[in-house]
């Protein structure tokens, strides 16, 4: 406990006082503490309910509707010399190395996951899905070699 204030003989009287009241204000503000803190301890808080009333949460592959995904089609490819694509101008001729009608590959964010053949439905151009890649890896791999095989 702190000593009386008023018994120091070195302090005048208006010290004392004002010590007095400061030590009666840090009392104050100590017990005003110790029961907020008891207030907090034993208050237990009212949490929103945060349940799936009037909206059903997606789940599973449904969560994943709304991701953009990249789609490519690639219709065939070459290899040309810096050279050859500096002469290139409008209405210049590209040789793939597919033919007309073969089917074109679809990839999904560069991973092949479709082939299928195209299609012009009102002046767009389609693609008709005609298989889905089974083992994506070994399609990859396939399609790499053979893409080597070529050069």
């Amino acid at each position: 406990m702190a000593e009386d204030p008023t018994n120091d003989p070195s302090k005048s009287a208006a010290e004392a006082e004002a010590e007095a009241q400061m030590q009666a204000a840090l009392s104050d503000a100590q017990s005003s503490l110790n029961e907020m803190k008891e207030s907090v301890e034993t208050a237990s808080p009212e949490m929103p309910d945060f349940g799936t009333e009037g909206a059903q949460m997606p789940s599973g592959l449904e969560m994943l509707g709304d991701v953009d995904l990249h789609v490519m089609v690639e219709l065939g490819r070459t290899e040309m010399l810096v050279e050859d694509v500096l002469k290139l101008s409008s209405g210049s001729v590209v040789e793939l190395d597919k033919l007309a009608g073969d089917p074109v590959d679809v990839y999904v964010n560069q991973r092949l996951v479709a082939r299928g053949e195209v299609l012009v439905l009102n002046d767009n151009f389609c693609i008709r899905i005609s298989e889905i890649v089974a083992n994506l890896q070994e399609e990859a791999q396939q399609a790499t070699q053979e893409q080597e095989q070529k050069v």
